[in-house]
């Protein structure tokens, strides 16, 4: 396993470090399935969103990927519209490495649970993932999700969540 270092001086709200696994998203060559990953998390403060980091572990095409920001419903485990839409070009020199996507204008709210999806329908990703067990649990409060046009239900994981950092500002 590859121990990931913090590389800026960013303030992280929440961060779930150190991946053990490969999670994806996208699609393979020419499949009509079209598969996109999400994390939900809870914000402890209000305050503005720099960015949201993830650690692109396998990069097989130049592609884009798409980040959206929802406000979530852990009650209901239901997302709400996009509140934000932003992408980033990903090359394959970025496989193996933290790839930081800007939030220009993002406010969080203290108390309330948030989510991010993935996509990338031009090539297919690799995303860290860290996978948790009855006896090391998963150290942030939110879940991992699955999503695929080919199955319109959407699957949490609790014992799955994407690597990431939510960065914010001073």
């Amino acid at each position: 396993m590859k121990t990931i270092q913090n590389p800026s001086n960013s303030k992280f709200m929440v961060s779930q470090l150190n991946p053990t696994s490969t999670s994806w998203i996208g699609r393979y060559n020419n499949e009509m399935n079209d598969t996109k990953r999400g994390q939900t998390f809870f914000s402890t403060a209000d305050v503005a969103i720099q960015g949201i980091d993830i650690y692109t572990s396998l990069v097989l095409h130049p592609a884009k990927i798409t980040l959206t920001v929802h406000p979530f419903n852990d009650n209901t485990k239901t997302w709400g519209l996009p509140i934000l839409s932003t992408s980033v070009f990903l090359q394959v020199r970025d496989s193996e490495n933290w790839k930081s996507i800007s939030t220009p204008g993002l406010h969080l709210y203290k108390g309330q649970h948030y989510g991010f999806r993935l996509e990338c329908p031009q090539s297919l990703i690799g995303l860290g993932e860290v996978v948790g067990t009855n006896s090391m649990l998963i150290s942030i409060d939110g879940q991992e999700w699955k999503f695929s046009n080919s199955d319109p239900k959407s699957q949490p994981y609790s014992f799955f969540s994407l690597a990431f950092k939510i960065a914010v500002s001073d």
